[in-house]
């Protein structure tokens, strides 16, 4: 018996947003601390590039993994619709309570992506470039003691921050 093919298909898109790495957790003095000048009250900007990788067996009828019209119409939703040329503390809720780093951003794009696709379990990695030299990479909920917690308690952690000063 022969194994159907399995293949990744990635989609990439641009958007720009602006943003202050800051944290409701932390004191002024702290989040100067963490975040330096990307703590600027005022906030700065990022071109991001967003690449979404799904997963899964080619059909046999369709020969692909996924229509590649739905995955380009829910970047449209999640991505374009709210994320571009907004400012991500002040117009994205999500992000209220939360600092507003690159790695939250990638659980944020992976949690609606997910919500706009017929298969959700094909979403395989989101990977977002915010500078040429920070990359970030999301392959969903990470495995505590062999089980996904889905409340991600990691996400309001301020440790292991890439700052884009470099």
């Amino acid at each position: 018996m022969s194994q159907q093919p399995v293949a990744f298909l990635t989609r990439r898109e641009t958007f720009s947003a602006c943003h202050r790495l800051h944290s409701p957790q932390l004191s002024d003095a702290e989040n100067l601390e963490v975040f330096g000048k990307c703590n600027n009250f005022h906030g700065h900007g990022h071109n991001y590039t967003v690449e979404l990788t799904v997963r899964g067996p080619i059909d046999q009828r369709t020969g692909m993994v996924l229509n590649i019209t739905e995955l380009k119409d829910a970047i449209e939703t999640v991505i374009m619709k709210r994320l571009d040329h907004k400012n991500l503390d002040k117009d994205v809720e999500y992000f209220a309570k939360i600092p507003s780093t690159t790695e939250n951003l990638a659980v944020y794009i992976w949690d609606n992506i997910r919500t706009q696709l017929k298969k959700p379990e094909l979403l395989y990695e989101v990977k977002i470039f915010e500078t040429p030299k920070n990359i970030i990479t999301y392959r969903g909920p990470y495995p505590i003691n062999g089980l996904y917690n889905p409340k991600r308690i990691a996400r309001n952690s301020c440790t292991n921050i890439s700052s884009d000063s470099d």
